[in-house]
């Protein structure tokens, strides 16, 4: 299964992936494209990632979501590209026996992927401007003073 991909996400394949006869409980989380950013109206926006890499942190978060929590199943699907308002930006799915334990692992895996994913969130805006989105910086100052590069989440 991709999980950075430029075409629409659809949770029935997500579901179907994700199927597990053990598991009593799924939980799944939408992100979806709102029509505003910090008081200021939005027409849509862009995901762009370094393919490669966004794959392999999602597929190293879906097993760390799994074994810290027990959890059956976790699956992972960010969209890139131009998205309008709307539309979804990433699904999360996780199967457990119980509906505690997916909960749970279904909000460790949202909240962490924000702050590992290396993918850029351009706004654009209804006045016509655009901008980036700040994030979690995916390098540290060194003692020279450059700074680190920024990775952004919706």
């Amino acid at each position: 299964m991709q999980r950075i991909t430029e075409h629409p996400l659809d949770i029935n394949t997500l579901l179907a992936d994700t199927e597990n006869d053990t598991c009593g409980a799924y939980v799944v989380f939408g992100g979806i494209v709102r029509n505003h950013h910090q008081g200021r109206g939005v027409a849509g926006m862009r995901y762009t990632a370094y393919g490669p890499m966004a794959e392999r942190v999602l597929e190293e978060l879906e097993q760390e979501t799994c074994e810290r929590f027990g959890v059956a199943e976790c699956r992972i699907v960010h969209r890139i590209g131009e998205l309008g308002i709307g539309e979804a930006s990433v699904l999360v799915a996780v199967r457990s026996a119980h509906r505690g334990d997916a909960f749970q692992a279904g909000q460790y895996a949202i909240d962490t992927l924000k702050e590992r994913l290396p993918v850029w969130k351009e706004d654009f805006y209804t006045d016509g401007s655009s901008g980036y989105q700040g994030g979690t910086p995916l390098a540290t100052s060194d003692a020279a003073g450059d700074s680190g590069r920024e990775g952004s989440h919706e």
